[in-house]
């Protein structure tokens, strides 16, 4: 143990020496050392570095700067040479006009305080190297201490089998656990043992995967929901309440205007000359109908899977949703469905023909503009029909909707698009459904549960449902049209 600290140390101290041997060149070039005149042959020289304080920090002239300071003290050093340079850049403003700094960097033209200026840079590097070096020395230090009061410590007595009685019956596990070979396999190293007493074994079944203990199976927590249509269209639809059981409002359905200028009249008799003007109303009516959907769970489901309850919630309501999205455009109106708009009576229609589809449109836009007096607030359109205005190009194979490298924009003649499937293929749909549509909601979305349906007492089923109550009214047909044939 003596040779080996011997040699130890040895080795340890020839490391410190050639570490503190190697800090001298980063030090010879700072042009902010103060030297004193070479003694001579075979005296040594000794080279300063000024500390901020103005003391004096002595290196060796043959060898690394004499490591007299702590790592205290060099980072003190540190600390009080950072502060002078922010201070010079902040005096010579941001054009870093080294005229104009008055202190740290003396007299003289801007050449030579530039030149003081990376020697001030140098120095602060240096010092750097220095701590860091030093902080190296006094870990190095520490770990030999410790390693030396180690190696001074008592070694623990080896425990022996005493007796010559017979030996003390192990299992098989207990005899491959304690032997080389599986010690070996837990490091890594792969020896192969010999277990030569086979007297103590005990014989017992294989242990594996099939006939001992099965790896623990475990989901993660994500569920994929089925693909569906997002909810579009029903965004664009003003929402209203209702207290009735009807939405009624009067539509005026005659308007005749006689207004007209007439000359100044000099008969006694006659008939007037004024021109007569008739109005007359229609009552209309929209019943607000009935929209629910269920699904019978087990009171087990329920009760054993957390968030399937908040599961149902979500998706019960998605569907009453999707229903009315794709309803508004599409129903019928035979009650108890709600009227679309594509089945409303008056409405526009422009078929596409030979016309390019944007042109379409706008023939579209314009039925809507001459007969319903109003704008278009959104277009409906299926994401192929539409396909087919983004791919749109010029003769020369300029994209007309944007660069491949852009989304695009989502309008077309200054009116937002929406491509959703709730539109029928080929057909595209556009009004004026902020002023003239509203889907008047009597009671929105309920969820309730209950076990009173049918047998469900009795087998420990539960109904969930889902259920709502409105109406679609379009209060002025001739605010809507058609695009056909896209």
């Amino acid at each position: 143990m003596k040779r080996f600290l011997t040699r130890y140390q040895t080795a340890f101290m020839a490391l410190l020496l050639l570490v503190m041997g190697g800090l001298s060149p980063a030090y010879r070039s700072h042009s902010y050392m103060a030297s004193k005149p070479n003694p001579g042959p075979g005296r040594m020289g000794t080279d300063f570095i000024i500390g901020h304080r103005g003391q004096m920090i002595p290196m060796v002239g043959g060898g690394g700067p004499e490591l007299t300071m702590s790592l205290k003290e060099l980072n003190e050093e540190i600390a009080g040479k950072s502060k002078i340079l922010p201070g010079v850049f902040t005096e010579a403003g941001e054009s870093i006009d080294l005229a104009l700094v008055k202190t740290a960097l003396g007299d003289g033209d801007n050449t030579s305080r530039a030149e003081k200026l990376k020697a001030m840079n140098d120095e602060l590097s240096g010092l750097g190297e220095l701590r860091d070096k030093r902080g190296f020395l006094e870990s190095a230090r520490e770990k030999a201490a410790k390693m030396n009061e180690e190696s001074n410590l008592p070694a623990k007595s080896a425990i022996h089998p005493t007796g010559s009685g017979p030996g003390e019956m192990k299992t098989f596990g207990e005899l491959f656990v304690e032997s080389e070979a599986y010690k070996g396999f837990k490091s890594h190293q792969g020896p192969t043992d010999e277990i030569k007493d086979l007297s103590l074994i005990q014989m017992k079944t294989v242990f594996s995967t099939g006939a001992g203990y099965e790896p623990e199976n475990l989901r993660t927590g994500r569920v994929e929901l089925d693909p569906q249509r997002p909810i579009a269209v029903i965004d664009h639809i003003p929402m209203l309440p209702i207290n009735s059981d009807a939405v009624r409002f009067m539509e005026e359905t005659t308007f005749t205007n006689n207004a007209a200028e007439v000359a100044e009249s000099t008969a006694t008799t006659g008939s007037d000359l004024v021109g007569e003007s008739a109005f007359a109303f229609t009552e209309r009516t929209h019943a607000v109908e009935w929209l629910p959907v269920f699904v019978p769970v087990t009171q087990q489901q329920m009760e054993d899977v957390e968030g399937i309850g908040a599961y149902l919630d979500l998706r019960l309501a998605y569907q009453l949703r999707a229903r009315l999205d794709s309803q508004i455009l599409n129903g019928d109106g035979s009650t108890p469905n709600i009227e679309g708009t594509v089945n409303v009576s008056g409405i526009g229609s422009q078929a596409k023909g030979t016309d390019p589809t944007p042109d379409a449109i706008y023939k579209a836009f314009d039925l809507i503009r001459t007969n319903g007096f109003t704008e278009p607030s959104v277009l409906f359109t299926h994401p192929t029909d539409w396909q087919a205005v983004r791919l749109l190009r010029t003769a020369d194979g300029i994209y007309i909707w944007g660069s491949p490298t852009e989304a695009g924009p989502d309008r077309v003649w200054g009116v937002p698009v929406v491509k959703t499937t709730a539109v029928s293929q080929n057909t595209m749909v556009a009004g004026d459904y902020v002023n003239f549509a509203a889907l008047h909601t009597k009671r929105g979305i309920t969820i309730q549960v209950s076990d009173s349906h049918s047998h469900y007492f009795t087998r420990g089923m539960l109904a969930v449902r889902a259920d709502m109550r409105i109406a679609m009214v379009h209060y002025r047909p001739e605010a809507f049209a058609l695009v056909t044939g896209v």
